[in-house]
């Protein structure tokens, strides 16, 4: 009797964690539409680079990341730039796409990463303002080295016709040094310091219902 009463406490334990597993798998899909809905509602910002643009589809990825773990995260925004792809195709021969997984990946992970350590809110906030720092550092060296010159080529322009189309939305932005300074530094900044204070706000909420959710 006793040992049937443990197989059966043992299927109901396994078939709980089937379906917790399953609800994750299912709330990371949902997470990566959302993104990449929230994509859809991309703007540039004044006196910024007119080739980039704002969003804040990061916010379902930090979300899910500090609510599931780095794989889910890097899964979100997986699905989040397949998506974006099927919507919409790729305006920039693929190099915005490779961009997006870049800086989404060096924002979200190493801020889940810190956070996992010990989940609590100062380590949550110290995750997020380093992260936006790291990622505004590496998306300059990723566009001037490697993103803009690999597009630049294949569109038959130059790395100057990228700096006078900044020159003509802020003229502070001159040479490619000004161009890092006075642009890509600060919008990345701009844009991923905005996604961290929108998910610091939502964060509580939404992880205590989506968690009931799963569990339940």
């Amino acid at each position: 009797m006793s040992q049937t009463n443990e197989t059966l406490t043992r299927n109901v334990v396994t078939g709980r964690k089937a379906a917790v597993r399953v609800k994750t798998i299912a709330f990371v899909g949902l997470m990566g539409a959302l993104s990449s809905i929230l994509m859809l509602l991309r703007f540039p910002i004044p006196f910024m680079p007119p080739f980039m643009s704002f969003d804040l589809s990061g916010v379902m990825e930090m979300l899910g990341g500090y609510m599931f773990g780095p794989g889910a995260a890097f899964c979100i925004i997986l699905v989040k730039i397949l998506l974006q792809l099927v919507m919409q195709g790729s305006f920039s021969m693929g190099t915005g796409e490779l961009q997006n997984l870049i800086l989404s990946s060096c924002y979200v992970l190493p801020a889940v990463f810190v956070y996992y350590r010990k989940k609590t809110k100062k380590r949550a906030i110290a995750g997020m303002a380093a992260s936006t720092a790291f990622v505004a550092v590496v998306a300059v060296l990723t566009n001037l080295y490697m993103i803009i010159p690999f597009y630049a080529g294949l569109m038959g322009s130059t790395m100057d016709d990228f700096v006078a189309m900044c020159t003509a939305v802020n003229p502070m932005m001159k040479d490619t040094l000004t161009m890092a300074a006075f642009g890509i530094l600060p919008f990345n900044l701009i844009k991923f310091g905005a996604t961290s204070i929108v998910t610091f706000i939502l964060y509580k909420k939404l992880s205590k219902f989506i968690k009931g959710v799963i569990e339940r």
